[in-house]
């Protein structure tokens, strides 16, 4: 094991803990940090397709995001795994439309036809000033961020609790940052 995959995988435990304690305690933040992306998304005004993720374990809720981007007419996608190593897939999708556990126990849509999101909302368990984003270590995000960064234009925003934010990361060479990061605080962009 390299040094950098023992440093992540000592800071997701302490992540994970951390980010368990700040969603027992966080009264209201998903919607705070809901109101916070609708804006910004809002003002990428020729961006009408948005992926966001369904939250599991103490992930920051998106269901007020979700269900005010679907009220405002955006088209609505969430992320598959589809393969191991490989980009994620996007899977259209409605509130109340029906979904399934996928791989690693996600909720996906159940069917649904394939998207092509222009602004990714992901999940992560701890980000740093920078806008890099530490995630669970399946390089998922990062090998879609890097497709979709060399065919077209795409905005990659974290959503998550302003408690997570570390002072850096440690990064290896296939690490993508995000545009920005939204939390119950405010947006931060990157650069």
């Amino acid at each position: 094991m390299t040094d950098s995959a023992a440093d992540k995988t000592t800071l997701r435990k302490t992540a994970l803990n951390l980010r368990k304690s700040t969603h027992a305690s966080s009264t209201g933040a998903a919607r705070r940090a809901a109101g916070h992306a609708l804006r910004e998304i809002g003002r990428l005004r020729h961006f009408r397709c948005v992926s966001a993720y369904l939250p599991m374990r103490s992930e920051m809720d998106t269901a007020p995001l979700l269900h005010a981007l679907a009220g405002q007419g955006y088209a609505v996608c969430l992320p598959v795994v589809e393969a191991a190593d490989a980009p994620l897939v996007f899977r259209f999708w409605t509130p109340g439309a029906a979904v399934v556990p996928g791989a690693h126990g996600v909720m996906v849509p159940e069917g649904g036809a394939e998207a092509e999101p222009e602004i990714l909302v992901v999940p992560l368990l701890a980000f740093d000033a920078d806008c890099y984003r530490l995630g669970y270590g399946g390089g998922y995000f990062d090998r879609t961020l890097a497709r979709f960064r060399d065919d077209r234009e795409i905005v990659a925003l974290g959503f998550a609790y302003a408690a997570q934010e570390v002072v850096s990361l440690p990064r290896d060479d296939w690490d993508m940052p995000l545009d920005g990061i939204i939390t119950e605080n405010g947006v931060r962009w990157r650069g």
